[in-house]
Protein backbone atom coordinates (compact mmCIF):
# COMPACT_ATOMS: atom_id res chain seq x y z
CA UNK A 1 0.00 0.00 0.00
CA UNK A 2 1.38 3.42 -1.41
CA UNK A 3 2.16 6.09 1.68
CA UNK A 4 0.53 9.11 1.98
CA UNK A 5 2.98 11.93 2.30
CA UNK A 6 2.24 14.60 5.11
CA UNK A 7 2.19 17.14 2.23
CA UNK A 8 -1.06 15.39 0.71
CA UNK A 9 -2.08 14.04 4.12
CA UNK A 10 -2.86 17.04 6.30
CA UNK A 11 -5.29 18.68 3.54
CA UNK A 12 -6.31 15.11 2.92
CA UNK A 13 -7.75 14.88 6.47
CA UNK A 14 -9.50 18.84 6.18
CA UNK A 15 -11.37 17.41 3.31
CA UNK A 16 -12.49 14.88 5.20
CA UNK A 17 -13.19 16.58 8.35
CA UNK A 18 -15.50 18.70 5.52
CA UNK A 19 -17.09 15.75 3.82
CA UNK A 20 -18.04 13.95 7.78
CA UNK A 21 -18.81 16.68 9.67
CA UNK A 22 -21.85 19.03 8.35
CA UNK A 23 -20.77 22.52 8.84
CA UNK A 24 -23.23 25.34 8.77
CA UNK A 25 -22.78 29.37 8.65
CA UNK A 26 -20.07 30.47 10.43
CA UNK A 27 -20.89 31.16 14.41
CA UNK A 28 -20.71 34.75 14.67
CA UNK A 29 -18.03 34.67 17.48
CA UNK A 30 -15.47 32.73 14.79
CA UNK A 31 -12.63 34.96 15.26
CA UNK A 32 -11.07 33.19 11.81
CA UNK A 33 -14.34 33.84 9.94
CA UNK A 34 -14.62 37.61 11.67
CA UNK A 35 -11.36 37.88 10.32
CA UNK A 36 -11.88 36.73 6.72
CA UNK A 37 -15.18 38.81 6.16
CA UNK A 38 -14.34 41.62 3.74
CA UNK A 39 -10.61 40.01 3.23
CA UNK A 40 -10.62 38.89 -1.03
CA UNK A 41 -7.40 36.84 -0.10
CA UNK A 42 -8.84 35.00 3.07
CA UNK A 43 -6.99 31.90 3.95
CA UNK A 44 -8.47 28.84 2.59
CA UNK A 45 -8.22 25.27 4.62
CA UNK A 46 -4.73 24.46 3.60
CA UNK A 47 -3.47 28.25 4.97
CA UNK A 48 -5.13 28.53 8.06
CA UNK A 49 -3.94 25.29 8.83
CA UNK A 50 -0.40 26.24 7.99
CA UNK A 51 -0.64 29.70 9.85
CA UNK A 52 -2.20 27.96 12.95
CA UNK A 53 1.29 25.83 12.88
CA UNK A 54 3.61 29.12 12.28
CA UNK A 55 1.33 30.65 15.02
CA UNK A 56 1.82 28.03 17.58
CA UNK A 57 5.82 27.31 16.97
CA UNK A 58 5.59 31.12 17.12
CA UNK A 59 3.86 31.60 20.09
CA UNK A 60 5.32 28.53 22.25
CA UNK A 61 7.78 30.49 24.12
CA UNK A 62 5.63 33.39 25.05
CA UNK A 63 2.66 31.19 26.12
CA UNK A 64 5.44 28.84 28.23
CA UNK A 65 6.72 31.94 30.10
CA UNK A 66 3.19 33.35 30.97
CA UNK A 67 2.70 30.04 32.40
CA UNK A 68 5.38 29.67 34.49
CA UNK A 69 4.85 33.43 35.24
CA UNK A 70 1.45 32.81 36.47
CA UNK A 71 2.13 30.41 38.78
CA UNK A 72 5.35 32.11 39.82
CA UNK A 73 3.88 35.90 40.33
CA UNK A 74 0.29 35.86 40.01
CA UNK A 75 -1.64 32.73 41.24
CA UNK A 76 -0.59 32.64 44.77
CA UNK A 77 -2.42 29.74 45.61
CA UNK A 78 -0.52 27.56 42.79
CA UNK A 79 1.85 25.98 44.96
CA UNK A 80 4.87 27.59 43.73
CA UNK A 81 3.89 31.24 44.06
CA UNK A 82 6.98 33.06 44.67
CA UNK A 83 6.41 36.90 45.50
CA UNK A 84 4.61 39.95 44.14
CA UNK A 85 5.55 42.13 41.17
CA UNK A 86 8.84 43.69 41.27
CA UNK A 87 9.90 41.89 44.67
CA UNK A 88 12.71 39.57 44.66
CA UNK A 89 11.98 36.19 46.26
CA UNK A 90 15.28 34.77 47.07
CA UNK A 91 15.74 30.62 47.40
CA UNK A 92 17.28 29.18 50.50
CA UNK A 93 17.56 25.92 48.70
CA UNK A 94 18.37 24.31 45.27
CA UNK A 95 15.39 22.63 43.11
CA UNK A 96 14.08 19.12 43.98
CA UNK A 97 11.48 16.48 42.37
CA UNK A 98 9.27 18.52 43.85
CA UNK A 99 9.90 21.27 41.53
CA UNK A 100 7.50 21.17 38.80
CA UNK A 101 6.82 24.28 37.26
CA UNK A 102 9.97 24.76 35.09
CA UNK A 103 11.18 21.49 32.80
CA UNK A 104 14.95 20.71 33.31
CA UNK A 105 15.00 23.00 36.26
CA UNK A 106 18.97 23.80 37.46
CA UNK A 107 19.45 22.08 40.81
CA UNK A 108 22.81 23.59 40.78
CA UNK A 109 22.47 26.80 42.42
CA UNK A 110 19.64 28.66 44.63
CA UNK A 111 17.40 31.06 42.67
CA UNK A 112 16.80 34.64 43.17
CA UNK A 113 14.01 35.78 41.11
CA UNK A 114 11.78 39.20 40.49
CA UNK A 115 9.29 40.32 37.72
CA UNK A 116 9.22 43.11 36.53
CA UNK A 117 6.34 45.06 35.77
CA UNK A 118 7.62 48.22 33.53
CA UNK A 119 4.75 49.84 32.21
CA UNK A 120 4.66 52.94 34.72
CA UNK A 121 8.20 53.24 35.60
CA UNK A 122 11.63 51.43 35.43
CA UNK A 123 12.78 49.55 38.14
CA UNK A 124 16.68 49.37 39.64
CA UNK A 125 18.43 46.09 40.16
CA UNK A 126 20.84 46.04 42.88
CA UNK A 127 23.60 43.31 43.38
CA UNK A 128 25.72 43.43 46.06
CA UNK A 129 29.93 42.92 46.27
CA UNK A 130 30.59 38.86 45.98
CA UNK A 131 33.53 37.47 46.67
CA UNK A 132 35.66 36.73 43.71
CA UNK A 133 35.35 32.77 43.94
CA UNK A 134 31.69 32.83 44.15
CA UNK A 135 30.43 32.69 40.72
CA UNK A 136 26.96 34.46 40.30
CA UNK A 137 24.90 36.06 37.69
CA UNK A 138 21.45 37.63 36.60
CA UNK A 139 19.99 36.96 33.39
CA UNK A 140 18.01 39.12 32.34
CA UNK A 141 14.84 37.50 29.79
CA UNK A 142 11.79 38.98 28.58
CA UNK A 143 8.37 37.75 27.71
CA UNK A 144 9.62 36.80 24.09
CA UNK A 145 12.25 34.75 25.80
CA UNK A 146 15.25 37.13 24.84
CA UNK A 147 18.09 37.08 27.43
CA UNK A 148 18.22 40.65 26.57
CA UNK A 149 21.37 41.37 29.18
CA UNK A 150 23.35 40.14 31.87
CA UNK A 151 24.78 41.18 35.27
CA UNK A 152 27.41 39.47 37.42
CA UNK A 153 30.96 37.54 37.71
CA UNK A 154 30.87 37.59 34.00
CA UNK A 155 29.50 40.34 32.44
CA UNK A 156 29.84 42.97 35.18
CA UNK A 157 32.27 41.65 37.76
CA UNK A 158 31.39 41.27 41.50
CA UNK A 159 31.52 44.00 42.45
CA UNK A 160 28.62 45.98 43.98
CA UNK A 161 26.19 48.17 41.79
CA UNK A 162 23.30 49.81 40.56
CA UNK A 163 21.66 48.64 37.03
CA UNK A 164 18.30 50.02 35.30
CA UNK A 165 15.95 48.04 33.63
CA UNK A 166 13.32 49.77 31.00
CA UNK A 167 10.76 48.62 29.02
CA UNK A 168 10.53 49.00 25.02
CA UNK A 169 9.72 52.44 24.47
CA UNK A 170 11.38 54.51 27.99
CA UNK A 171 13.44 57.68 26.65
CA UNK A 172 13.92 59.06 30.62
CA UNK A 173 17.72 60.11 31.29
CA UNK A 174 19.96 57.69 33.01
CA UNK A 175 20.10 59.01 36.73
CA UNK A 176 23.73 59.01 38.26
CA UNK A 177 25.00 56.10 39.86
CA UNK A 178 23.68 53.87 37.42
CA UNK A 179 25.88 51.57 36.21
CA UNK A 180 24.45 50.29 32.53
CA UNK A 181 20.60 50.84 31.21
CA UNK A 182 19.18 47.46 29.72
CA UNK A 183 16.37 47.43 27.85
CA UNK A 184 13.26 44.59 27.66
CA UNK A 185 11.12 43.97 24.70
CA UNK A 186 8.66 43.71 26.70
CA UNK A 187 6.31 45.43 29.59
CA UNK A 188 6.76 42.68 31.92
CA UNK A 189 10.35 41.12 32.51
CA UNK A 190 11.86 38.53 34.45
CA UNK A 191 15.70 38.51 36.15
CA UNK A 192 17.23 35.65 37.54
CA UNK A 193 20.03 35.34 39.64
CA UNK A 194 21.45 31.94 39.99
CA UNK A 195 24.20 31.99 43.12
CA UNK A 196 26.65 29.71 43.68
CA UNK A 197 26.57 26.86 46.41
CA UNK A 198 29.95 25.30 46.73
CA UNK A 199 28.41 22.28 49.60
CA UNK A 200 25.33 22.33 51.51
CA UNK A 201 27.43 23.85 54.45
CA UNK A 202 28.06 27.02 52.12
CA UNK A 203 23.91 27.63 52.41
CA UNK A 204 24.25 30.61 55.04
CA UNK A 205 26.64 32.35 52.80
CA UNK A 206 24.45 31.94 49.94
CA UNK A 207 22.00 33.27 51.99
CA UNK A 208 24.22 36.20 53.29
CA UNK A 209 24.50 37.35 49.13
CA UNK A 210 20.85 37.31 47.99
CA UNK A 211 20.00 39.47 50.61
CA UNK A 212 22.00 42.12 48.77
CA UNK A 213 19.71 41.80 46.09
CA UNK A 214 17.60 44.55 45.38
CA UNK A 215 14.90 45.68 43.10
CA UNK A 216 13.06 49.26 43.24
CA UNK A 217 10.76 51.49 40.87
CA UNK A 218 13.13 54.28 39.74
CA UNK A 219 11.24 56.78 41.53
CA UNK A 220 12.16 54.80 45.22
CA UNK A 221 15.40 54.90 43.94
CA UNK A 222 15.32 58.80 43.35
CA UNK A 223 13.81 59.30 46.27
CA UNK A 224 10.56 61.12 44.21
CA UNK A 225 7.13 61.18 43.72
CA UNK A 226 6.00 58.04 41.99
CA UNK A 227 3.92 58.52 38.58
CA UNK A 228 0.74 57.17 38.47
CA UNK A 229 0.36 53.32 38.57
CA UNK A 230 -0.42 50.76 35.75
CA UNK A 231 -3.83 49.58 34.98
CA UNK A 232 -5.08 46.54 36.82
CA UNK A 233 -5.19 43.42 34.81
CA UNK A 234 -7.45 40.72 34.20
CA UNK A 235 -4.99 37.97 34.15
CA UNK A 236 -5.84 34.58 31.40
CA UNK A 237 -6.31 31.89 34.54
CA UNK A 238 -3.96 29.11 33.55
CA UNK A 239 -5.44 25.63 33.01
CA UNK A 240 -3.09 23.46 31.30
CA UNK A 241 -5.92 21.09 29.49
CA UNK A 242 -7.15 24.57 28.25
CA UNK A 243 -3.76 25.83 27.17
CA UNK A 244 -3.28 22.69 24.54
CA UNK A 245 -6.91 23.84 22.53
CA UNK A 246 -7.30 27.50 23.57
CA UNK A 247 -3.42 28.06 23.28
CA UNK A 248 -4.23 31.49 20.96
CA UNK A 249 -6.64 32.77 23.87
CA UNK A 250 -3.24 33.31 25.76
CA UNK A 251 -1.59 34.46 23.23
CA UNK A 252 -3.84 36.91 22.48
CA UNK A 253 -2.99 38.45 26.11
CA UNK A 254 0.73 38.24 25.93
CA UNK A 255 1.33 40.43 22.73
CA UNK A 256 -0.44 43.55 23.83
CA UNK A 257 2.78 43.53 26.08
CA UNK A 258 5.43 42.40 23.27
CA UNK A 259 5.20 45.24 20.60
CA UNK A 260 6.52 43.30 17.55
CA UNK A 261 10.24 43.63 16.38
CA UNK A 262 10.95 44.31 12.63
CA UNK A 263 11.26 40.17 12.02
CA UNK A 264 7.85 39.59 13.39
CA UNK A 265 5.53 41.95 11.42
CA UNK A 266 4.86 38.70 8.70
CA UNK A 267 3.79 36.59 11.60
CA UNK A 268 1.87 38.85 12.73
CA UNK A 269 -0.10 39.90 9.99
CA UNK A 270 -0.62 36.18 8.98
CA UNK A 271 -2.16 35.82 12.72
CA UNK A 272 -3.61 38.87 12.21
CA UNK A 273 -5.87 37.28 9.14
CA UNK A 274 -7.06 34.27 11.10
CA UNK A 275 -8.28 36.58 13.92
CA UNK A 276 -5.02 36.46 15.94
CA UNK A 277 -3.24 39.28 17.93
CA UNK A 278 -3.22 42.31 20.68
CA UNK A 279 -6.83 43.27 21.53
CA UNK A 280 -8.03 40.07 19.71
CA UNK A 281 -10.37 36.98 21.84
CA UNK A 282 -9.43 34.16 20.31
CA UNK A 283 -11.87 31.49 21.81
CA UNK A 284 -11.57 28.46 20.21
CA UNK A 285 -15.09 26.94 21.39
CA UNK A 286 -16.80 29.64 19.38
CA UNK A 287 -15.00 28.17 15.99
CA UNK A 288 -17.20 26.12 13.53
CA UNK A 289 -16.00 22.93 13.68
CA UNK A 290 -13.80 22.91 10.40
CA UNK A 291 -12.00 25.89 11.98
CA UNK A 292 -11.64 24.32 14.68
CA UNK A 293 -10.33 21.17 12.57
CA UNK A 294 -8.20 23.15 11.08
CA UNK A 295 -6.36 24.57 13.76
CA UNK A 296 -5.88 21.42 15.84
CA UNK A 297 -4.23 20.03 13.16
CA UNK A 298 -2.14 23.05 12.68
CA UNK A 299 -1.12 23.13 16.56
CA UNK A 300 0.11 19.33 16.30
CA UNK A 301 1.96 19.59 13.19
CA UNK A 302 3.83 22.75 14.82
CA UNK A 303 4.24 20.48 18.17
CA UNK A 304 5.65 17.80 16.02
CA UNK A 305 8.11 19.83 14.70
CA UNK A 306 8.96 21.75 18.05
CA UNK A 307 9.64 18.20 19.44
CA UNK A 308 11.90 17.02 17.09
CA UNK A 309 14.01 20.38 17.01
CA UNK A 310 14.28 20.32 21.05
CA UNK A 311 15.98 16.52 20.65
CA UNK A 312 18.15 17.32 17.62
CA UNK A 313 19.38 21.08 17.84
CA UNK A 314 23.44 21.29 18.06
CA UNK A 315 25.57 18.43 16.77
CA UNK A 316 26.30 15.10 18.06
CA UNK A 317 29.39 15.16 19.91
CA UNK A 318 30.28 11.35 21.38
CA UNK A 319 26.07 10.90 21.60
CA UNK A 320 26.00 14.29 23.21
CA UNK A 321 23.98 17.31 21.51
CA UNK A 322 25.72 20.60 21.79
CA UNK A 323 24.63 23.38 20.25
CA UNK A 324 23.66 27.09 21.12
CA UNK A 325 19.86 27.75 21.57
CA UNK A 326 19.62 30.83 23.97
CA UNK A 327 20.25 34.38 22.74
CA UNK A 328 18.57 38.05 22.51
CA UNK A 329 16.94 39.30 19.48
CA UNK A 330 19.64 39.39 16.84
CA UNK A 331 20.45 35.92 17.78
CA UNK A 332 17.11 34.39 16.74
CA UNK A 333 16.80 36.79 13.81
CA UNK A 334 13.51 35.44 13.16
CA UNK A 335 14.01 31.58 13.73
CA UNK A 336 11.01 31.17 15.59
CA UNK A 337 11.22 27.02 15.43
CA UNK A 338 14.91 27.73 17.23
CA UNK A 339 13.19 29.78 19.86
CA UNK A 340 10.49 26.88 20.72
CA UNK A 341 13.02 24.36 20.69
CA UNK A 342 15.03 26.19 22.76
CA UNK A 343 12.02 26.80 25.46
CA UNK A 344 11.32 23.14 25.26
CA UNK A 345 14.09 22.04 25.54
CA UNK A 346 14.94 24.35 29.18
CA UNK A 347 13.09 27.36 29.36
CA UNK A 348 15.39 30.12 30.40
CA UNK A 349 18.61 29.13 29.28
CA UNK A 350 21.77 31.24 29.36
CA UNK A 351 23.34 32.27 25.89
CA UNK A 352 26.32 30.12 24.85
CA UNK A 353 28.63 32.78 26.58
CA UNK A 354 27.40 32.26 29.94
CA UNK A 355 26.50 28.64 29.85
CA UNK A 356 26.89 25.75 27.49
CA UNK A 357 24.27 22.53 27.92
CA UNK A 358 25.25 19.19 26.21
CA UNK A 359 22.39 17.19 26.22
CA UNK A 360 21.34 13.62 25.52
CA UNK A 361 19.33 10.29 25.67
CA UNK A 362 21.67 8.26 24.18
CA UNK A 363 25.03 6.45 24.92
CA UNK A 364 27.95 6.99 23.12
CA UNK A 365 26.89 4.00 20.17
CA UNK A 366 23.37 5.98 19.58
CA UNK A 367 21.62 3.41 22.30
CA UNK A 368 18.42 5.34 23.96
CA UNK A 369 19.58 5.42 27.85
CA UNK A 370 17.49 3.65 29.71
CA UNK A 371 18.33 2.25 33.82
CA UNK A 372 15.23 -0.11 33.53
CA UNK A 373 17.58 -2.76 32.76
CA UNK A 374 21.04 -1.30 32.25
CA UNK A 375 24.03 0.27 34.14
CA UNK A 376 26.38 3.48 32.25
CA UNK A 377 29.08 5.35 33.21
CA UNK A 378 30.91 8.51 31.87
CA UNK A 379 34.20 8.66 32.33
CA UNK A 380 36.34 11.97 32.10
CA UNK A 381 39.80 11.35 31.12
CA UNK A 382 42.95 12.38 33.81
CA UNK A 383 43.19 16.25 32.89
CA UNK A 384 40.20 17.03 30.66
CA UNK A 385 37.39 17.99 33.16
CA UNK A 386 34.70 20.15 31.50
CA UNK A 387 36.50 23.62 30.71
CA UNK A 388 35.04 26.34 32.94
CA UNK A 389 35.94 29.67 34.87
CA UNK A 390 33.22 28.90 37.10
CA UNK A 391 31.92 25.13 37.65
CA UNK A 392 30.20 22.52 35.66
CA UNK A 393 27.73 19.81 36.19
CA UNK A 394 25.88 16.79 35.44
CA UNK A 395 22.09 16.52 36.33
CA UNK A 396 19.65 13.34 35.72
CA UNK A 397 16.39 14.02 34.67
CA UNK A 398 13.52 11.51 33.93
CA UNK A 399 13.34 10.72 30.76
CA UNK A 400 9.40 11.35 30.11
CA UNK A 401 8.88 13.70 32.31
CA UNK A 402 12.44 15.83 32.21
CA UNK A 403 12.02 16.59 35.52
CA UNK A 404 14.20 15.90 38.57
CA UNK A 405 13.91 12.21 39.99
CA UNK A 406 13.17 11.15 43.82
CA UNK A 407 16.04 8.97 45.18
CA UNK A 408 17.82 7.70 48.09
CA UNK A 409 20.48 10.24 47.89
CA UNK A 410 18.59 13.17 47.66
CA UNK A 411 21.34 13.79 45.08
CA UNK A 412 19.80 15.02 41.74
CA UNK A 413 23.75 15.69 39.90
CA UNK A 414 27.39 15.51 40.06
CA UNK A 415 29.00 18.79 40.18
CA UNK A 416 33.08 20.15 40.16
CA UNK A 417 32.31 21.47 43.65
CA UNK A 418 31.78 17.75 44.98
CA UNK A 419 35.12 16.68 43.12
CA UNK A 420 36.96 16.34 46.58
CA UNK A 421 34.64 14.06 47.96
CA UNK A 422 34.92 11.94 44.97
CA UNK A 423 37.36 9.39 43.52
CA UNK A 424 39.43 9.26 41.18
CA UNK A 425 40.67 6.02 39.12
CA UNK A 426 44.65 5.36 39.40
CA UNK A 427 45.42 6.76 36.02
CA UNK A 428 43.63 9.96 37.15
CA UNK A 429 40.10 10.15 35.18
CA UNK A 430 37.26 10.45 36.72
CA UNK A 431 34.16 7.62 36.56
CA UNK A 432 30.30 9.07 37.06
CA UNK A 433 28.27 5.95 37.41
CA UNK A 434 24.86 5.90 36.31
CA UNK A 435 22.22 3.45 37.20
CA UNK A 436 19.15 2.97 39.58
CA UNK A 437 20.76 0.64 42.40
CA UNK A 438 23.66 1.68 44.16
CA UNK A 439 27.27 0.41 42.40
CA UNK A 440 28.37 -0.09 46.08
CA UNK A 441 29.07 1.77 49.08
CA UNK A 442 32.81 2.69 47.94
CA UNK A 443 31.67 3.77 44.59
CA UNK A 444 28.81 5.77 45.93
CA UNK A 445 30.27 9.24 45.75
CA UNK A 446 30.67 9.31 42.30
CA UNK A 447 26.98 7.84 41.49
CA UNK A 448 24.19 9.37 39.85
CA UNK A 449 20.60 8.00 40.67
CA UNK A 450 18.69 7.55 37.53
CA UNK A 451 15.35 6.67 37.05
CA UNK A 452 13.40 2.90 36.29
CA UNK A 453 12.94 3.85 32.93
CA UNK A 454 14.16 6.28 30.09
CA UNK A 455 17.27 8.96 30.92
CA UNK A 456 17.72 12.43 30.00
CA UNK A 457 20.78 13.70 31.04
CA UNK A 458 22.07 17.62 30.99
CA UNK A 459 25.57 18.81 31.59
CA UNK A 460 25.88 22.26 32.52
CA UNK A 461 29.08 24.26 31.51
CA UNK A 462 29.14 27.70 33.37
CA UNK A 463 31.12 30.66 32.13
CA UNK A 464 33.15 28.62 29.76
CA UNK A 465 37.04 29.01 28.91
CA UNK A 466 37.66 30.61 25.39
CA UNK A 467 41.16 29.87 25.21
CA UNK A 468 41.53 25.99 24.24
CA UNK A 469 40.73 23.47 25.26
CA UNK A 470 36.93 25.41 25.23
CA UNK A 471 33.47 23.31 24.03
CA UNK A 472 33.22 27.20 22.22
CA UNK A 473 32.18 27.81 19.77
CA UNK A 474 29.09 25.08 21.12
CA UNK A 475 29.71 22.16 19.07
CA UNK A 476 33.05 22.65 16.93
CA UNK A 477 35.14 23.91 20.12
CA UNK A 478 38.72 22.15 20.94
CA UNK A 479 36.58 19.83 23.95
CA UNK A 480 33.44 17.85 23.89
CA UNK A 481 32.22 15.65 26.56
CA UNK A 482 33.00 11.86 26.53
CA UNK A 483 30.54 9.54 25.44
CA UNK A 484 28.38 7.35 27.70
CA UNK A 485 29.45 4.16 28.09
CA UNK A 486 26.67 1.30 28.85
CA UNK A 487 28.45 -1.17 31.21
CA UNK A 488 25.61 -3.73 31.61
Amino acid sequence: MKRIGPAIFVPVLLWVVCAMLSVGPALAKDTIAQAARGDKNAPGIVETKNIAEEGFIYGLPLVMNYAVMYDYFIDRASGQWKAAFNEVYNESRVFTYEDTTVITPNSDTPYSMVEMDLRAEPVVLSVPAVEKQRYYSVQLVDWNTFNYGYIGSRATGNEAGDYLIVGPDWQGETPPGIKRVFRSSTWFSTAVFRTQLFDPADMPNVVKVQSGYKARPLSAYLKGPAPAKAPALTWPVIDKKLVRTNFFAYLDFVLQFAPAGPEEREIREKLARIGIGPGKSFEFKDLSLLHKAEVLVGMRQGEKKVAAMAQGFGKNCNGWHVGSAFGDRAFYNGDWLLRAAAAKAGIYGNDAVEAVYPMTRNDRDGRPLDCRNHDYSLTFPAGQLPPVNAFWSVTMYDGKTELLIKNPLDRYLVNSPMLPGMRTNPDGSLTIFIQRKSPGKDKEPNWLPAPNGPVYLVMRLYWPRTDPPSILPPGSGTWNPPGIVRVR
